[in-house]
């Protein structure tokens, strides 16, 4: 069913744009209601599932607390968070675009049946910095102990995230009949496709720029370093999944490295939590759904605010389709002003676009590794 889910909303889209005016309107109202609950539960755990997935990584990164692994720890946060600074100008772009749509009044549109309304137990940046601080602690001194409570949470996060995963259908169903109801489904479906195709565009010459510097260092043609990474990408495209495409971008980034036994160990650190794709597609998203929505283009000091939280949110995305969408949402709500209905609209768009993210995540981690195994075998040679 995950591989399946665009397909699945896409669907759903179609079934709804063409039966949604045949539903009686206290069904519509139910179905919106069930997807303001559902948003209000995902809200609830994500807290845990932050804490259970960043204290996971904390660990492993304090069992192996060597240069190399700090190297690539330090890599890997100066490149996503270099990939998002970027997204603030493309998403600026994408900002200009006439991409404002006539929103009902407040109370004038459709209205929620009921709305089950959880508190708000901890905040989602208290849940993140507690994940690094104890998952350093613990794995220094207590690895034993730090093992034990990260398997059973580990075990716990899985299977809420798969339950979520099931639900996505109905969460999006009643947001979708809303926005029918509102009449502002037309201007969506004509205006984000233009949004895919610039995001694809630039994420990819983003890719291939790292790809034409990186073999030029080594004396690989650029073709060539892109060609031995194909089988991966096709991987990750097709199982929407970068941990299942690992051991073919492990064998791509071999041919392309000087150092595979680098390559080896880098991939694996870098699959969950290097994702470029994510980090263009969901700002330069958040900005398009800001403009449709008549929302001001954050400053770039607020941006830089949400830059921060998104880059360290980053360790704790799941490796499931539509889980890199899923533990933004609160930062979106936050930093951004993101209402219930552009959380899912937004949540929408990521999953449709999914396949595209997954295959830039994947390429993205093979010219990753390519650069960073230059500079780490170069360190190895001075020392």
């Amino acid at each position: 069913m995950f591989r399946k889910m665009p397909l699945i909303l896409l669907a759903l889209i179609l079934l709804l744009g063409g039966v949604h005016s045949w539903i009686p309107l206290n069904v519509q109202s139910i179905l919106y209601g069930f997807s303001l609950s559902i948003k209000s539960v995902i809200v609830f755990a994500l807290p845990f599932i932050i804490f259970g997935l960043l204290f996971k990584a904390a660990i492993g990164f304090a069992r192996n607390a060597s240069k190399t692994i700090l190297t690539i720890l330090v890599a890997i946060l100066a490149s996503n968070f270099l990939s998002t600074l970027i997204s603030y100008g493309i998403g600026r772009i994408a900002y200009q675009f006439d991409l404002a749509m006539p929103f009902p009044e407040d109370g004038s549109g459709l209205q929620a049946a009921f709305s089950l309304l959880l508190p708000k137990w901890i905040g989602n940046d208290t849940a993140m910095f507690a994940a690094l601080i104890l998952g350093v602690v613990l794995g220094r001194w207590k690895p034993t102990w730090a093992s034990k409570i990260s398997g059973w949470v580990d075990g716990a996060i899985s299977r809420i995230l798969k339950g979520l995963l099931y639900v996505i259908p109905l969460f999006l169903s009643g947001f979708f009949i809303k926005m029918y109801q509102d009449r502002v489904v037309g201007s969506i479906v004509q205006n984000y496709g233009l949004i895919f195709g610039i995001t694809a565009c630039f994420v990819f010459g983003y890719i291939a720029l790292i790809y034409f510097l990186a073999s030029r260092r080594i004396g690989l043609s650029f073709v060539q370093s892109i060609k031995n990474m194909l089988p991966a990408a096709i991987a990750g495209f097709g199982s929407m999944s970068s941990a299942a495409a690992m051991p073919l971008t492990i064998l791509g980034t071999e041919k392309n490295s000087q150092s595979p036994e680098l390559s080896r160990s880098i991939i694996p650190a870098t699959v969950n939590v290097h994702l470029i794709g994510d980090c263009f597609a969901i700002p330069i998203f958040a900005f398009a759904v800001m403009k449709s929505f008549g929302l001001s283009e954050p400053a770039f000091a607020s941006y830089l605010i949400f830059a921060t939280y998104f880059v360290l949110a980053k360790f704790s995305v799941a490796a499931v389709p539509g889980g890199g969408i899923l533990v933004m949402l609160p930062i979106l709500e936050a930093y951004l002003g993101f209402n219930p209905t552009m959380l899912s609209l937004i949540t929408a768009l990521y999953i449709l676009f999914d396949p595209i993210i997954t295959t830039a995540n994947v390429m993205g981690n093979g010219g990753f590794a390519m650069a960073l195994s230059q500079l780490l075998s170069r360190k190895r040679r001075v020392v």
